[in-house]
């Protein structure tokens, strides 16, 4: 399916058993960016958090790349590794998929940019406590949508 909202600065394919979501961490306050979104796989007791940032002012593009580093870095204390795979896909999308190995929270995450104007962040959760062994194959099976979001981004100007 194509997530293609009027006003919204990206668009992407995401599988037909998602459900995109507006975010609403925050409950009755407005969440830090209206363009933040969770793709939610109710199925399959998962969630993939999708956050933007437009690149400028206190957003640096350096800072948020920092930033995206130190996120997943914080799961480093129950994961047994943590693997920066370079991505990229059109549009001069580029960023790093971070496998974070063992019973982290999150064991898929990711940041893309044009490095000028866009910036997308996400992480895949699940409802139920970290156990590597048993969250491995569905994890798995998310990992190759998490690719194709990341394949089939495009930014709008």
């Amino acid at each position: 399916m194509l997530f293609d909202q009027p006003g919204y600065p990206y668009t992407f394919e995401y599988p037909v058993y998602g459900k995109v979501i507006k975010d609403s961490t925050f409950f009755d306050d407005q969440p830090e960016n209206p363009y933040w979104v969770n793709l939610d796989f109710s199925s399959l007791g998962g969630r993939m958090y999708l956050s933007y940032k437009t690149i400028g002012g206190k957003n640096v593009f350096s800072k948020l790349v920092e930033d995206a580093f130190k996120m997943t870095s914080k799961h480093s204390l129950k994961a047994t590794s943590i693997d920066e795979i370079p991505v990229e896909g059109g549009q001069g999308v580029k960023g790093f998929v971070f496998d974070v190995g063992g019973n982290a929270a999150t064991g898929k995450q990711f940041f893309v940019s044009d490095s000028t104007s866009h910036f997308l962040r996400g992480a895949l959760y699940f409802d139920a406590t970290p156990n590597y062994d048993s969250i491995r194959p569905v994890e798995q099976f998310l990992y190759k949508d998490m690719q194709h979001l990341i394949q089939t981004l495009k930014w709008r100007n």
